[in-house]
């Protein structure tokens, strides 16, 4: 019989540029593959979390792509640390592949496999797959991690180079695959989760229709990524989160690509990995502020306004409408996201961990990272965040980004008959809309934000040090 290896599918659902999967099939075994639809993470979500649906439909497509290679995809619902050791003591697998995960529950569910292999006379190999650069790979000159970007930036573009931009062919060694025929997958039903409207296509292939769409886009990214009205950026930020297409593949092209447009968008890939290397380097800052002296803000902690923030009821369209459309789609745009983030942090005075939390139960693109990270920034209590004495206007960033109220007015139809100036701050329309009724047919601005601008300053001022 011939040997066996494992190669365990996590947030890398494509058979094509894999690094782990590729070093499987390179080993020389019959490489069965396996996904496991975690139980300690699933006993966390909601039924209708959306997430899953995306998951289980990207693993479907992932399971039929191996099927007709000849193989299979064992897909388990359990608990990893239980499920991978037992499926390895069972099939006679010595070597159990996988890509690195840098969360800190993660790096401990693999310690714990790992660890259980070990006992069995077994291995836990992992492998750099999300992320170009990883861990200690960019450091500063005295070797200590960066805490600022741009530096950050400029030391990850020196050291790239072809090499580390190169695909993993994985998809050219699938006969060694094993041979085999895998149990029934798991129904989304019997995993404890209904299907919920997405927009989003899951999958290898609707990820690189995605890709191809965006590269006859790309040259206006740098102009047209602050707009939500207008579509300007990748929507890739899912299939990224899931490993349905390659970190590598982007990058090579973005850097190869040059030109103002894919030199922005690089830098926002750039973005993914610092925050990545920052989570992995400070896994305090999980549940903290990156900032000592920010741990102890008192926020007000609202919990009216916090209902309205989340429902899209605090009067200010620009963050109504960006909040609807995240409870509807999972989506939200990045401009939108720094704009609801300061609204909730410096305007309604509620703690970022709250708002971080909403998002991480709601984002469809959701990944702890580049969510702490850009909490933490918006909230100025992170690394190399927004000065606490910056803080957006709701009503003039509405004006600049969504001058003609597009955006608005697919989200908050109610002011669909205002014009392009009033739309942005109804209550101070002098002539409404015949029958606008504000408090009635939309609410009118829950807090003052000149006010509540100079009370978050007072905020932050009593902890500085």
């Amino acid at each position: 019989m011939p040997q066996t290896h494992i190669f365990w599918f996590r947030r890398d659902l494509r058979i094509d540029d894999n690094a782990g999967l590729f070093h499987a099939l390179k080993s020389g075994a019959a490489v069965r593959c396996v996904f496991v639809f975690d139980t300690d993470i699933l006993a966390a979500l909601p039924a209708a979390d959306r997430r899953i649906a995306f998951i289980w439909d990207c693993v479907e497509a992932l399971r039929q792509r191996l099927q007709a290679a000849g193989s299979d995809l064992y897909v388990a619902h359990g608990r990893a640390q239980d499920i991978i050791p037992n499926l390895a003591e069972q099939w006679g697998a010595r070597r159990v592949f996988a890509n690195r995960d840098y969360e800190p529950a993660a790096i401990s569910r693999d310690k714990q496999v790992a660890e259980q292999l070990a006992q069995q006379s077994g291995q836990l190999e992992l492998f750099k797959d999300q992320v170009i650069f990883e861990t200690d790979e960019v450091l500063t000159a005295a070797g200590r991690p960066y805490t600022v970007f741009t530096p950050y930036k400029n030391a990850w573009l020196k050291r790239l180079d072809p090499f580390f931009v190169q695909a993993y062919p994985s998809q050219n060694r699938l006969k060694q695959l094993a041979c085999w025929q895998a149990p029934p997958s798991p129904s989304l039903e019997t995993l404890g989760f209904k299907r919920t409207n997405s927009a989003l296509q899951a999958g290898g292939e609707a990820a690189d229709q995605l890709f191809a769409d965006f590269i006859l886009r790309i040259t206006h990214y740098k102009s047209w990524r602050d707009f939500p009205a207008t579509k300007g950026v990748s929507y890739l930020s899912t299939h990224l989160r899931f490993g349905t297409i390659s970190i590598r593949k982007l990058a090579q092209f973005a850097w190869q690509q040059g030109g103002e447009g894919a030199e922005c968008w690089l830098g926002e890939l750039i973005w993914r990995d610092f925050y990545q290397q920052l989570l992995w380097h400070f896994p305090h800052v999980v549940g903290n502020s990156f900032k000592e002296e920010y741990r102890q803000l008192q926020f007000e902690n609202s919990q009216e306004w916090f209902a309205a923030w989340q429902e899209g009821q605090t009067g200010y369209p620009i963050v109504d409408a960006a909040m609807r459309q995240l409870k509807q789609t999972g989506y939200m745009h990045n401009r939108l996201r720094m704009i609801t983030a300061s609204f909730l942090v410096k305007d309604l005075l509620i703690d970022w961990r709250w708002g971080e939390a909403y998002f991480a139960e709601t984002l469809l693109d959701f990944d702890q990272a580049a969510n702490n990270g850009g909490w933490q920034w918006a909230a100025s209590t992170g690394c190399d965040a927004q000065p606490y004495f910056r803080i957006f206007n709701p009503v003039t960033q509405s004006e600049k980004f969504d001058p003609e109220g597009k955006f608005i007015r697919r989200y908050v139809p109610e002011l669909g008959s205002f014009n392009n100036k009033d739309i942005h701050a109804p209550w101070l329309a002098k002539n409404p809309p015949l029958g606008f009724k504000l408090q009635h047919d939309y609410p009118a601005p829950i807090v003052d934000h000149a006010v509540q601008r100079q009370r978050a300053l007072q905020l932050f001022d009593k902890n500085k040090t």
